[in-house]
């Protein structure tokens, strides 16, 4: 069951998405102060690892590399310094480097939640302080040696030391300020002892570029805080990303399951309704007629009309609640065939003729001649042109005017449009009245009779043809409804097709000529 945490309650309240967004950089903000604080180095502990870790793995993967570049710098300092010095110096370095090698090793065989960040951290320091004595020690002997190349080769080989070891301890500023160190501080020492202007130039030099390194171990270092927190951030919304995935999925699985019992509980109920309301409406109606004889009581008269009128209604309202649900549910299948707009529209404007006669409404017809038929559902149809007729006779006062036009669109379809002169819509309603069970403000303060099911009904059986519901209204200018089907809806007359001619070969009679 997926947890209910405040943002998911928000939103299901329908809150502000911008307000939801603002309170989750501030949790995220709050959470990073947090492992800022409980930290030792002033960013989040899942950092602290991850660049020790990064030290580890650079100095691990650079073992041969380092092994070598000792190996030539001792055949290389033989030339100024005795041979059995510089194996037993090259015997030393190596061993120092083994034992920073095989801490790295142990790092990052150790499981992470038990390492304590700060030992380690002490621990890389250590070593790379013993790599910078075992190489300051060289540099020392090379200083002593009393020979101008030597000293020369000492400060190239300070500042290639440095570089290396700016270069892989970038992860840890400790290790690289305990590795620089002690070159720095020979360097110093030799300084001290000589008062020749070329060798003070070229140890500030050689100074210089230890500085300059180690400024750029820094912005290495800076470099890789902003990839981790960029890492951080984008898994950050990858997760929130899967974690609204879940929630749509879960709440998408709800919407069809509660969809599926809505369909299920809508085909009893119209069992359950319609079995009941056959016998009442049939009973009301033997009763209005008086089947049976006359009634002693003029009153129960009455009373079977209203009876059988609401019955009716009820049975009305039940149709379109099925017809809606059908629709939505994708359930609702078309019986196709070549149906004719003009007569459909025709059909059931005499069937609501009486009904405008009754109001003194004029309805209008201009239906353009010899329109081809339409490839439809004719109920699907009819009970379109139903719906909004009926719609524009209740909605237009007495007296008024329902105009009827059915032809050909631009693009080659066929339309219907049904114009009355009512009272018109708000057009910040025509979205609400569109919507299943909306009903603007006229029909509710004039109380008129409908559930609101008329044109959502409209729309989804137009939308099942591919076609279109156009709805145009102003207050006090009346309504205008059209519906469009697509020109792929219409059945043009096509050309007889003409069969091929079938010559009949000439008999040719041959006679006897009389003799």
């Amino acid at each position: 069951m997926t947890e209910l945490t405040p943002e998911i309650i928000q939103r299901g309240r329908g809150a502000d998405p911008s307000e939801v967004a603002r309170r989750r950089r501030a949790n995220r903000e709050l959470q990073a102060t947090r492992e800022k604080l409980t930290s030792t180095s002033g960013l989040e502990r899942a950092f602290d690892y991850e660049l020790l870790r990064q030290f580890a793995e650079t100095r691990r993967n650079a073992a041969t590399v380092m092994y070598l570049l000792a190996a030539i710098v001792a055949a290389a300092s033989s030339v100024w310094l005795s041979t059995p010095l510089m194996v037993l110096w090259l015997a030393v370095v190596t061993s120092v480097m083994s034992v920073g090698f095989v801490v790295a090793g142990r790092f990052l065989r150790a499981p992470a939640d038990e390492v304590v960040t700060t030992t380690w951290r002490m621990r890389f320091m250590a070593t790379e302080l013993a790599q910078g004595v075992a190489w300051a020690a060289l540099l020392v002997q090379l200083y002593q040696s009393g020979s101008v190349s030597a000293q020369t080769f000492l400060l190239f080989l300070s500042l290639l030391i440095t570089a290396v070891t700016a270069m892989l301890s970038a992860n840890v500023p400790v290790a690289v300020y305990g590795g620089i160190a002690p070159l720095t501080a020979s360097i110093i020492a030799s300084t001290s002892a000589v008062s020749s202007i070329e060798w003070l130039t070229m140890a500030a030099a050689a100074m210089g570029g230890q500085l300059y390194f180690a400024i750029l171990s820094n912005r290495l270092y800076s470099s890789t805080i902003a990839t981790l927190e960029f890492r951080a951030e984008k898994d950050a919304l990858i997760a929130e990303l899967e974690q609204a995935k879940a929630n749509s999925d879960q709440a998408r699985r709800r919407a069809e399951e509660a969809n599926i019992a809505k369909s299920h509980f809508l085909a009893t109920m119209s069992h359950e309704l319609r079995t009941p309301l056959n016998a009442i409406m049939g009973f009301s109606e033997v009763m209005k007629g008086e089947l049976f004889g006359q009634h002693q009581v003029p009153a129960y008269r009455e009373y079977s009309n209203d009876i059988y009128s609401s019955g009716k209604l009820l049975l009305d309202i039940i149709n379109e609640i099925l017809d809606l649900s059908r629709i939505e549910a994708g359930r609702y299948e078309l019986k196709e065939e070549a149906v004719s707009l003009a007569h459909v529209v025709e059909d059931c404007r005499h069937m609501l003729q009486m009904r405008a006669k009754n109001r003194s409404i004029v309805i209008k017809e201009m239906i353009e001649p010899q329109l081809p038929k339409i490839w439809a559902d004719e109920r699907a149809i009819r009970q379109v042109a139903l719906n909004l007729l009926s719609n524009a006779i209740k909605f237009t006062p007495s007296g008024g005017e329902v105009t009827i036009k059915v032809g050909w669109t631009s693009s080659g379809g066929q339309y219907l449009s049904i114009r009355d002169t009512g009272p018109g819509i708000p057009e910040d309603e025509i979205p609400i009245v569109l919507q299943s069970f909306g009903r603007g403000s006229l029909a509710i303060k004039t109380a008129e009779q409908g559930t609101g099911l008329g044109l959502p009904i409209v729309k989804g059986l137009m939308d099942m043809h591919g076609g279109q519901l156009i709805l145009n209204s102003k207050l006090r200018e009346g309504t205008e409804v059209v519906i469009t089907f697509p020109p792929s809806r219409v059945m043009d007359t096509l050309a007889p097709i003409a069969e091929p001619r079938t010559e009949t070969p000439a008999v040719h009679t041959t006679g006897r000529r009389a003799a």
